[in-house]
């Protein structure tokens, strides 16, 4: 049979940005979430003069409800989230399935959990998963793997680093802040020294150039670190940093060593979910920036003596398009046998650097 491809979530802000860019690309997935009259209300629009596509309920308080979506080889693709708090129940159905995983996480814990705890589950049973395939952290794996392709064996160190401009009103969807804000007292992650180990946000800043501007970008734990070392034996130091918060930044980073002390006080934890819950019901659930928002990512490499070997500077457009783009190029090739290898993988790892350069391109991220 041939493998379907599944949507979960289809009708939150990305999910329905993910619905309409797999329709535009010949897919016909089924969509599926809580709300049947949501589902069905997308599914006449998407599905047009061909019919409604399909629909199915599910939901994660409903684990079984989850795993009846998928057959061995089928793709799912989840945009439920905050995924710490919704995001398990999606990925354990893709395991015990053999499916091809896919989502739009960007919570540094999460995407550590699918590599480390999932992953090899995932290689017993024969799925693939691939987290994180979105603007969150698809373009610092490809601009970093181009870098170091050109760097060879005079790789050490790789720092990445990401950059918005044309911000203008509310820059995230909601659904973006919430898992912001939900893992603000989480455990982030590096790469030092050849090995992963556990790092706050924030811990460390990295000035770079992108678009022809100066940048200071915070450091955050990404799918780079658990993706890159297997793409370059040479390399011992990942870094990788967000330019999004301004004049917020120094203030970030000289707070960001009170995260593991918050983190050890009784109720910190769920006093912050409750304050999250609270605050993001204030924002609207898609930013209103849109398409004026432009991407820049640029990857650096070092060799041991800290002198740039190799650089990557990709340009692409606004977080919620690219990511809807990438997360949709992903589900069509994966569905056509196009994943190579099982367990947790990187975008380069599933796709091969020249596939992924090419279906980037398709989803608007180029080398400058």
């Amino acid at each position: 049979m041939t493998p379907r491809i599944v949507l979960f979530g289809a009708t939150g802000h990305t999910g329905g940005r993910v619905a309409a860019a797999l329709v535009a690309r010949g897919a016909h997935p089924v969509l599926a979430g809580r709300d049947p009259g949501r589902l069905g209300e997308l599914a006449d629009r998407l599905g047009a003069d061909g019919g409604p596509l399909e629909t199915a309920r599910a939901d994660v308080t409903d684990a079984g409800s989850v795993r009846a979506l998928l057959s061995a080889g089928d793709v799912l693709v989840s945009t439920v989230g905050p995924f710490l708090r919704l995001g398990e129940p999606a990925v354990t159905a893709a395991v015990d399935a053999g499916a091809v995983y896919l989502d739009s996480t960007g919570e540094p814990p999460f995407l550590r959990r699918v590599f480390e705890e999932f992953g090899p589950r995932a290689e017993r049973s024969g799925a693939a998963l691939l987290t994180a395939f979105g603007h969150d952290y698809v373009p610092g794996n490809l601009a970093a793997a181009l870098a170091l392709a050109d760097a060879g064996s005079r790789a050490h160190r790789v720092d990445v680093g990401y950059a918005l401009d044309g911000v203008r009103g509310q820059a995230f969807s909601r659904g973006t802040f919430t898992s912001l804000l939900g893992v603000a007292l989480e455990e982030g992650h590096a790469f030092r020294d050849g090995r992963l180990v556990e790092e706050p946000a924030g811990t460390r800043t990295w000035v770079f150039d992108a678009a022809g501007r100066r940048r200071e970008g915070l450091s955050v734990g990404g799918s780079e670190h658990l993706a890159l070392p297997g793409l370059a034996p040479t390399l011992r130091e990942v870094g990788v940093c967000l330019d999004w918060f301004g004049p917020a930044t120094p203030v970030a980073h000289r707070l960001a060593p009170l995260a593991p002390r918050l983190r050890r006080v009784p109720g910190a934890q769920a006093g912050l979910t409750r304050l999250t819950d609270l605050v993001a019901g204030r924002f609207a659930e898609a930013p209103s920036a849109g398409g004026e928002v432009r991407t820049t990512v640029v990857a650096e490499v070092r060799d041991v003596r800290g002198t740039r070997v190799a650089r990557a500077e990709l340009t692409g457009p606004d977080p919620y398009a690219m990511t809807a783009d990438l997360l949709a190029w992903g589900a069509v090739r994966a569905a056509a046998g196009g994943v190579t290898g099982v367990g947790a993988l990187g975008p380069v790892q599933a796709f091969g650097l020249a596939e992924l350069t090419a279906g980037a391109a398709t989803a608007g991220l180029l080398r400058r």
